[in-house]
C-alpha cells in the first residue's frame, strides 16, 4: 500500500505497524502530530496500546522507562526544548539498556525562539547512551523505526532516530507502507529477558558501589561495539522482505571522486542534485550520507574516503567555542587512518534555525574546497547575512 504521508505521520505507521504497546508522550512543535496521528490510529481502533498523557517530556521518558522495565515496547517522539528536559532520563533509559524507541524532529535550541531545523537539540545529546539514526526521507524514517525496534530490543540499548523539523516532518511524500504481516514476519513480539516481575521479585537501577560501577560502563560499551554488525544483519532480513536497507553511511558516486559532499538529514537530497548537475560538466565528486552518529561508523567512514582528496562536511548545528558537531567527530575518526588514505576535511556551518540550504549554498561550499590547497578558516559560514 502506498500513501502520500508527512515524515511525523511515517513515524507513527511505523509505531502503529510494530505494535507498540506503551505511547509515553507531550507535544511540543514541530512533534506534535506524530502523537496525533498515533491518537487517532487509537481513538478510531485501528491500533492498540496505552497511551500515556503527562505533564512533561522529563514524565514521558518516565514513563516509557516505567512501561518498558515490566516488558512493554514502547515509544514516545519530542523536539529541541523537550529533549533537553529529557537529559537526566536519557542517561537512566540508555545505561540502564531499556530498548526505548524515540523519534526526535530536528528544531533549533532557544533562545532565540524557534520552532525551525538544525540538529544541536540530537547532537547535544549524543554521550547519554543511546543509538542515533538520521533520516533523510519519509519513507526511511518508517524503515527506521521498524529496524530501530529489532536492533534495540536485540542489543538492549534504545535509539533515537532524527527527522527534519518541517523540510521532512510536514512534507508530504509517496510512502510505502507494509501489510502487518510483512512487519509481523519481520519483527518478533517483545520479550525482555530482565523485565520487572511480581512472581520473580527483583530490583532495577540499583545503587553501584565504586568496585562494580566501570564493569556497568565497560558492558554498555561492548553492546555499542557489536551495534554496526547487528544493523547489518537486520537490514539484511529487512531488505529481503521489504527491498530497503540503508546501513551506518550511504555512499553515492564516491567510486571515482576527488571531492566528496558529507551530509546528514535533508540536506542530502538536494545534495545530490548538485552532483548529478557538476558530475554532467565532468567534475569528480560524490556523497556521503552520515546516518549513525553513535555508535560512530569509523570504519565504515574510513572505507568510503580511502581514495578521496578532500571532503565537504556540511553541518546544520554549531559547538559553540569549537565549530560542526559532525565535522569534529568525522576529523577524530580519521585521525589514525594513513594521511595518504586520508582527505582533508573543509567544515561549513550553514542552515540553523531553518535557514534553507539550497542548490547554490552547497555550491559555495564544493567550490571553495574545490579551489582550496586545505581550509584556511576553523569554520566556514555559508549563507551567513553580515
Amino acid at each position: 500500500m502506498h500513501k502520500v504521508i508527512t515524515g511525523n505521520q511515517a513515524a507513527a505507521w511505523g509505531v502503529r505497524l510494530a505494535k507498540v504497546q506503551v505511547i509515553s508522550a507531550y507535544p511540543i512543535t514541530p512533534q506534535t502530530t506524530i502523537i496525533e496521528e498515533i491518537a487517532e490510529f487509537i481513538d478510531r481502533g485501528e491500533f492498540s496500546a496505552r497511551f500515556i498523557k503527562v505533564e512533561s517530556e522529563h514524565s514521558a521518558l518516565s514513563g516509557c522507562i516505567g512501561a518498558c522495565a515490566t516488558g512493554a515496547r514502547t515509544f514516545t517522539a519530542t523536539s529541541a526544548q523537550g529533549l533537553a528536559l529529557m537529559h537526566e532520563m536519557l542517561h537512566w533509559a540508555g545505561s540502564g539498556r531499556l530498548p526505548i524507541v524515540m523519534v526526535n524532529v530536528n528544531r533549533a535550541m532557544a533562545p532565540g525562539w524557534t520552532i525551525w531545523c538544525d540538529q544541536n537539540d540530537s547532537l547535544s545529546q549524543r554521550d547519554t547512551g543511546w543509538i542515533q539514526l538520521y533520516c533523510e526521507s519519509a519513507q526511511e524514517v518508517l524503515d527506521t523505526v521498524l529496524v530501530a525496534y529489532k536492533l534495540a530490543e536485540k542489543i538492549l540499548i534504545p535509539v533515537m532516530i532524527m527527522l527534519d523539523a518541517f523540510f521532512l516532518s510536514h512534507t508530504a511524500e509517496s510512502v510505502e507502507i507494509p501489510s502487518p504481516e510483512q512487519v509481523d514476519a519481520f519483527l518478533p513480539p517483545f520479550n525482555f529477558p530482565y523485565k520487572l516481575d511480581a512472581n520473580k521479585p527483583a530490583a532495577l537501577f540499583g545503587a553501584a558501589l565504586p568496585d562494580i560501577y566501570q564493569e556497568f560502563r565497560f558492558n554498555q560499551q561492548c553492546a555499542f561495539d557489536s551495534v554496526i554488525e547487528e544493523l547489518h544483519l537486520i537490514e539484511s532480513d529487512y531488505h529481503s522482505i521489504f527491498g530497503r536497507k540503508y546501513g551506518p553511511i550511504e555512499t553515492y558516486k564516491c567510486d571515482d571522486a576527488e571531492i566528496a559532499l558529507i551530509t546528514s538529514g535533508t540536506v542530502t537530497s538536494t545534495a545530490r542534485e548538485v552532483i548529478d548537475r557538476r558530475r554532467t560538466n565532468g567534475e569528480k565528486i560524490g556523497l556521503l550520507k552520515m546516518k549513525m552518529l553513535r555508535p560512530f561508523p569509523k570504519q565504515s567512514l574510513a572505507d568510503a574516503l580511502k581514495s578521496v582528496k578532500k571532503a565537504a562536511v556540511i553541518d546544520r548545528d554549531i559547538s559553540p567555542g569549537c565549530g560542526g558537531i559532525w565535522a569534529q567527530e568525522i576529523k577524530a575518526a580519521l585521525y589514525d587512518v594513513p594521511a595518504s588514505q586520508r582527505p582533508m576535511i573543509f567544515p561549513f556551518i550553514a542552515g540553523l534555525g531553518g535557514r534553507d540550504i539550497t542548490a547554490s549554498t552547497i555550491d559555495q561550499a564544493v567550490d571553495i574546497t574545490k579551489n582550496s590547497d586545505s581550509p584556511d578558516q576553523d569554520i566556514y559560514w555559508l549563507g551567513l547575512k553580515r
